[in-house]
């Protein structure tokens, strides 16, 4: 008799309106454990050198995360350990890369970890890692670009809240893989402890272009769905967007095994 997976994943990977791909995506659950884990690297360095940057990346995060899993015996001590070695290996990755090639090169990364029904992440950049619970929609993972600050200033008067959308600096990231030292990370010990209706979703910046309240919507709308239909909903509403200037889209649905 099969096991029934721990988890519905949907993973989609799309090129928006730009000349090449510099996004990757990636997903894993395994077999033998209630465990696994969705990668999210969004690069930057222009055509060759962001694509290449995250592919570093998600291969960094496949080497530490997948030696765990295939221990015969998961520990979840050396799995947590592996979200900030993965960081690490991609750092120094990007680093060489960029010292042989002569070239600038960085990378988001967003991982989160499943561990039954709890998850673990790690987050440097502006990769968004969101959880619909109870019809609402948070971002539980940090902003590591300019936006946080200036949306500040609407609450202070300074700004309007179209003015605070369209600021050229908006975003400006404070914090990157490019093969130097890290400004930020995110990767808080306790778990965020799941509950069966929750829907996780994992992106680049170019699901952005859909605002909250547009994801949250859709969500209400789809939350029976399964993980797959959910992705294919959040990719259609973005090219029914049609902007010109749409991003790289890395999309990734998680759903918990309903029991």
């Amino acid at each position: 008799m099969l096991a029934t997976p721990a988890y519905d994943i949907a993973l989609i990977l799309d090129q928006g309106q730009r000349d090449s791909q510099e996004d990757a995506i990636a997903a894993r659950v395994s077999d033998t454990a209630d465990a696994g884990y969705v990668v999210v690297a969004d690069g930057m360095g222009g055509h060759d050198a962001g694509e290449v940057a995250s592919q570093l990346i998600i291969s960094a995060w496949r080497d530490a995360m997948d030696a765990q899993l295939d221990e015969p015996d998961l520990v979840q001590s050396a799995l947590l350990d592996a979200l900030p070695m993965a960081a690490m290996q991609a750092n120094a990755a990007i680093a060489s890369h960029g010292e042989e090639n002569k070239v600038n090169l960085g990378s988001t990364l967003l991982g989160m970890l499943m561990l039954e029904q709890r998850i673990f992440w790690i987050s440097i950049g502006d990769s968004p890692l969101y959880l619909f619970r109870d019809d609402t929609l948070s971002q539980i993972n940090e902003d590591h670009s300019m936006a946080p600050m200036i949306d500040a200033q609407i609450a202070q008067g300074l700004l309007s809240a179209k003015e605070a959308q369209m600021h050229p600096d908006r975003n400006q990231l404070t914090s990157v893989i490019m093969g130097a030292a890290i400004p930020k990370v995110d990767c808080p010990e306790q778990p965020l402890d799941l509950v069966p209706a929750d829907i996780l979703i994992l992106g680049s910046d170019g699901l952005q272009y859909l605002d909250n309240t547009e994801i949250e919507t859709l969500l209400r709308t789809h939350n029976q769905s399964p993980a797959r239909d959910i992705a294919d909903a959040l990719l259609q509403a973005l090219k029914a967007k049609a902007d010109p200037d749409q991003d790289n889209i890395s999309i990734a649905v998680v759903k918990p095994a309903q029991t």
